[in-house]
């Protein structure tokens, strides 16, 4: 039996893994490339210069590669790059990249995105993150690995939020989240260590406290930013393990439009 339904439309220039499953009535572009063990749901559209991985899982009703949303955009052949495993729920507009910026929008690996998510042109996503119903993220917005952002949650252009943070249902967030925090309301607040999201990931109770001081270094100190950096760079000189104090301060020092206080 054929994985593909007949009814489908696929340019005969497209390249499709001989075990990708594509649904009914979807339509699928001459510069698609689509790799091994990945599902197409019915009734999605899969255009322009875009590249899906392994294993992914895209359902039903999904417009996926369309040119971005910009009036500057004049036809260049940006990109769209989707990783490997990672679940599509119904309703989601991807969209390729600009010039203006690196021409990619970018999608990693293992992430769960729900309905009505919206990927803006050059949106870099990195691994493991979770996307709620409804997150619409403009141009240009970062988000690192093993972030959760709440169902109708809005960000505006060139935001970037940590790895390991967490923003809260229906934020409006108009500064950076740096790692490990957790933001939400409108005007965004940060509440405070993302504790629940570490402990699944089994951080051990050290990088926990480790984490927590940072935190009150950066809210809890009446400290300026800049002497909250430096602050938390004097932690390097007390800790075997600074991996994490790393993140951290290279996120603050790319923080060029500030970040929620």
């Amino acid at each position: 039996m054929s994985l593909i339904h007949p009814t489908a439309l696929i340019d005969p220039a497209a390249q499709l893994d001989s075990s990708v499953k594509v649904g009914a009535y979807t339509v699928i572009g001459p510069d698609v490339r689509i790799a091994a063990g990945s599902t197409i749901g019915p009734h999605c559209v899969i255009e322009g210069h875009t590249t899906i991985g392994r294993d992914n899982t895209i359902f039903q009703f999904n417009s996926i590669g369309a040119a971005p949303q910009d009036m500057k955009y004049a036809g260049e052949p940006t990109r769209l790059v989707i990783g490997d495993r990672n679940t599509i729920r119904e309703y989601c507009t991807f969209n390729t990249g600009t010039v203006q910026d690196k021409g990619v929008t970018q999608l990693g690996d293992d992430n769960w995105i729900m309905a009505y998510v919206h990927l803006a042109h050059d949106v870099l996503l990195g691994h493991h993150n979770v996307l709620a119903n409804g997150v619409t993220l403009a141009g240009h917005v970062e988000i690192g690995d093993w972030v959760t952002v709440g169902g109708l949650t809005g960000m505006l252009q060139r935001m970037r939020v940590g790895s390991h943070a967490m923003i809260g249902f229906q934020a409006h967030v108009a500064q950076d989240v740096p790692p490990f925090m957790t933001a939400d309301g409108n005007p965004l607040t940060a509440r405070a260590v993302n504790v629940v999201g570490l402990r699944r990931r089994d951080f051990s109770a050290e990088r926990i406290a480790l984490i927590k001081q940072m935190h009150k270094l950066l809210y809890r100190s009446s400290l300026t930013l800049e002497q909250a950096v430096a602050a938390i760079a004097d932690l390097k000189s007390q800790q075997t393990e600074v991996a994490d104090i790393e993140l951290m301060l290279n996120f603050l020092a790319a923080a060029s439009r500030g970040i929620v206080r």
